[in-house]
């Protein structure tokens, strides 16, 4: 199999790779690192074709203290954002703060142009106050979704999930979620094996799907549990084509069928049949990029069985027919 990590086997030709960040007083850094570290980090192993980086804010020439005191330069000033075809929000000062008129006018004149517009946490406020979110489907951090929902009425929002990608639009819940945002975007552009190299290198799963919930009760399970259901997880990803019912899972971590249904959901957010289509459908997204294999041998290992159950779960999750997201995402290495 030819090697797909660099850009140049991109699934997608960007014709604009200009990335801008917006740096603000009160700068959340964490949110501002996340997009520093994924799109402005050096990466010689990507090709030539690899995102042009920029920090810009509204005054360049006055000194900007994050959320903890830090002090941040910038590159230049919002005239960055007219010239960028991906514009990272890393959240806002304050839901509550208004947000400057030059900003929004320059913010609607990108989006015009067809930059990408992409926020973290509480950055979906800022798109919000440009009226650039009307029909798009919005998250932000569960602690402020109801202030989001109250602001703004007439937006879509999405609470529970990691992130939303609708094109143009893509907004994620707090801090980590915006990590998987990022992810999701090099994934977009590059295809898996781009997507999954900076996760390496980031030491951070490589795909978390973007309805997952943004957080559930026991995360990480108690030791004696996560001994158990750990190896679990793992087996039953490397082995996606077997036949897994609730009763052989149980029997395999050694518990009573209503007590792992029970820790299972505790550990995860979600039941096992849900946890385990979501990583076929996975499995099939990357098979359908990175491989010439039809629909019906993806089926068959990705432990569906048949093309139409692949299909059915496929549109169910991702909104689209498996044939046309392999025609819009196939790695060029495996297009005609």
């Amino acid at each position: 199999m030819p090697n797909t990590t660099s850009a140049n086997s991109s699934a997608h030709q960007i014709q604009n790779r200009n990335v801008a960040v917006l740096a603000y007083d009160g700068l959340c850094l964490f949110e501002f690192g996340v997009c520093c570290e994924i799109f402005g980090l050096k990466r010689p192993e990507m090709g030539n074709d690899w995102y042009s980086f920029a920090v810009t804010c509204l005054e360049p020439g006055r000194p900007l203290r994050a959320s903890n005191g830090v002090t941040v330069a910038v590159d230049g000033g919002i005239d960055l954002l007219e010239t960028a075809g991906t514009i990272l929000i890393p959240g806002w000062s304050g839901v509550s703060d208004p947000v400057p008129e030059d900003l929004i006018e320059v913010l609607r004149r990108a989006h015009e142009k067809g930059a990408r517009l992409l926020t973290i946490c509480s950055g979906v406020f800022v798109l919000a106050a440009c009226g650039l979110l009307d029909g798009h489907k919005v998250t932000t951090h569960w602690r402020y979704f109801d202030a989001l929902s109250a602001k703004y009425p007439d937006l879509i929002t999405v609470p529970n999930v990691l992130y939303t990608d609708n094109g143009q639009i893509l907004t994620s819940a707090g801090s980590a979620a915006g990590i998987d945002l990022c992810l999701h975007l090099i994934r977009r552009d590059f295809g898996p094996a781009a997507a999954n190299s900076v996760a390496k290198r980031l030491v951070v799963p490589p795909h978390r799907e973007g309805g997952q919930a943004q957080f559930v009760d026991h995360s990480v399970p108690p030791p004696s549990e996560a001994s158990r259901l750990s190896p679990l997880f793992e087996q039953i990803r490397t082995n996606l084509a077997d036949t897994h019912t609730i009763k052989s899972l149980a029997q395999k971590v050694g518990m009573s069928e209503r007590t792992f249904l029970r820790r299972f959901e505790s550990a995860t957010g979600t039941t096992p049949a849900r946890w385990l289509t979501g990583l076929r459908v996975q499995k099939a997204k990357d098979l359908l990029e990175e491989s010439l294999l039809s629909i019906d041998q993806i089926a068959e290992q990705t432990g569906f069985g048949t093309a139409a159950t692949l299909r059915h779960h496929f549109r169910e999750i991702l909104g689209t027919a498996p044939t046309t997201y392999r025609r819009l995402f196939q790695s060029t290495s495996f297009q005609a």
